[in-house]
């Protein structure tokens, strides 16, 4: 089934996808029409209209997204972490109705970082508060909301009752705006946005499981799924860096032998190929977790995102330095990987949010270290 979709997504891809990177925009159409096939968020159920991937299969095509296109692998991320967030903390009254909507080409963007509370998510300030008549009023504004520009459905997380919520707000409500961000330096075409939310109403039943919930759990519910998403789109990057760097290298000769013949050269094809074997482990391991409930699978999901996104960074340097010139013009294969994969390591988690989460998960478990009491 994967790779039925992986096909599907390639052949409507083709060789557009560095036009889209110049022109920071990407076809409505394309996105309804992947969303409407459940592309975007493949591990909805088939009774809500997804394809039921399992977590390994999703990221196997979540890769080759981000093979083709880092922008459209970024829409799926967002899109498939509001489907999975709406499918972990929503009723099933929710359920149905929102990931239904979800399958059916309305697209979906996620709002948690805000001016004041980027990788401190406690901090959010987005209040979700009691309208009476059926309503809840949401007040408060997002940042670098990736696929705001495009989205249908806003997923909003902010404060509610004491805890913390997300609630489903549509993005053509009174007193919501999207402020496209105009020059991001990644991802150009993923429809990066600010969101002003000014006195929004919209029905209580949007809120998701109706009470406020411990933030830890909120957020979690949805970033274990963005890591997962992000890591395996930074394989895809590394991929296509591997693929673009083995085909220029081995038809370029330079002092009569080709490229790849050079110590050097070979030295950084090397590195390339094991960063991508690397992070292709990561992954399959946090998604073997996620697969079989294993209950470390949120650390799994933040190594994972940690390795592959470094990976990613390290990997499309070389590939630059491979190609040299011929990587230089705006819209290349590798130069978005370049820029598209710095931007891994800082969504969904920093690198050092990462490495804070990975020793606190060693600090708790120093007492089953072996040679320890």
């Amino acid at each position: 089934m994967s790779d039925d979709l992986a096909g599907l997504v390639a052949d409507r891809v083709g060789d557009r996808a560095a036009g889209w990177d110049v022109a920071g925009e990407l076809p409505r159409d394309l996105l309804a029409e992947l969303g409407g096939l459940g592309v975007l968020c493949a591990q909805v159920g088939v009774g809500h209209g997804g394809a039921g991937l399992d977590s390994r299969a999703n990221g196997e095509l979540t890769a080759a997204v981000g093979e083709l296109c880092g922008s459209l692998r970024s829409v799926m991320t967002s899109h498939g972490m509001a489907a999975w967030a709406i499918r972990r903390l929503g009723t099933a009254g929710q359920r149905d109705h929102f990931l239904r909507r979800l399958t059916s080409g309305e697209l979906a963007a996620v709002g948690f970082s805000e001016p004041g509370a980027g990788s401190d998510l406690a901090a959010m300030a987005t209040t979700i508060t009691d309208g009476g008549s059926g309503d809840v009023v949401v007040c408060g504004r997002k940042v670098w909301v990736t696929a705001a520009h495009y989205a249908d459905l806003l997923l909003v997380f902010g404060g509610y009752q004491g805890g913390a919520t997300a609630v489903v707000v549509p993005a053509d409500t009174p007193g919501v705006r999207v402020e496209r961000v105009p020059h991001p330096s990644g991802c150009r075409a993923a429809g990066h946005a600010g969101l002003v939310l000014d006195h929004v109403r919209v029905p209580a039943d949007h809120v998701l499981g109706g009470v406020g919930l411990p933030l830890p759990l909120v957020v979690t519910a949805a970033l274990t799924y963005g890591r997962m998403s992000v890591a395996w789109g930074c394989v895809g990057i590394l991929r296509a860096c591997l693929t673009a760097a083995v085909e220029h290298t081995g038809g370029r000769e330079q002092f009569g032998i080709p490229l790849a013949g050079h110590q050097l050269v070979g030295r950084l094809l090397a590195e390339l190929y094991v960063g991508e074997q690397i992070a292709t482990r990561a992954c399959e391991h946090a998604s073997a977790s996620w697969d079989g409930g294993a209950p470390e699978v949120a650390t799994d999901a933040v190594q994972a995102k940690y390795i592959a996104s470094r990976a990613a960074t390290a990997g499309a340097s070389h590939a630059v330095q491979l190609l040299a010139s011929a990587a230089a013009s705006d819209g290349h294969v590798v130069a978005r990987a370049y820029r598209d994969a710095k931007l891994m390591e800082i969504i969904e988690g920093t690198t050092e949010i990462c490495q804070l989460l990975l020793a606190e998960h060693v600090r708790g478990r120093a007492g089953t270290v072996r040679g320890r009491p």
